[in-house]
């Protein structure tokens, strides 16, 4: 395995974390958005899958749980991708500000990014 990139690995994540949001570790200030449906108002937040490291075939090895995406944030999958194409490592969590994004490069990997608040654990499906 490329050590320089497992040295790099966390740098990357944490860019990730500083620049879009939050994973689960943090605690979230719950800020409600409420969408008047006439007399009932509906708090629209969504609970997401997270995953820190998950390889391929393999169950998710660090970070597995549920964060709640509230105000500007998304439920959020990033794949990264070896320059072949083939599938390295998946992160899943909340993210702020997220944007979907295809073959960002980092070294000799590619890492695309999958947004979603369709429904609750939505980044499961992606």
């Amino acid at each position: 395995m490329n050590k320089s990139f497992l040295l790099g690995l966390p740098v990357l994540l944490c860019c990730f974390r500083v620049l879009c949001g939050s994973f689960a570790d943090q605690e979230h200030d719950i800020h409600e958005i409420f969408v008047d449906e006439g007399q009932f108002p509906v708090i629209e937040i969504i609970q997401c899958r997270t995953c820190h490291i998950q390889f391929p075939r393999q169950k998710c090895s660090r970070g597995r749980g549920l964060c709640t995406a509230v105000k500007e944030e998304a439920c959020t999958t990033g794949r990264i991708f070896k320059n072949d194409g083939t599938l390295w490592l998946t992160f899943r969590g909340c993210l702020k500000n997220c944007a979907n994004v295809n073959n960002i490069k980092w070294s000799v990997y590619l890492v695309n990014l999958r947004c979603c608040r369709s429904h609750d654990l939505c980044n499961e499906d992606i």
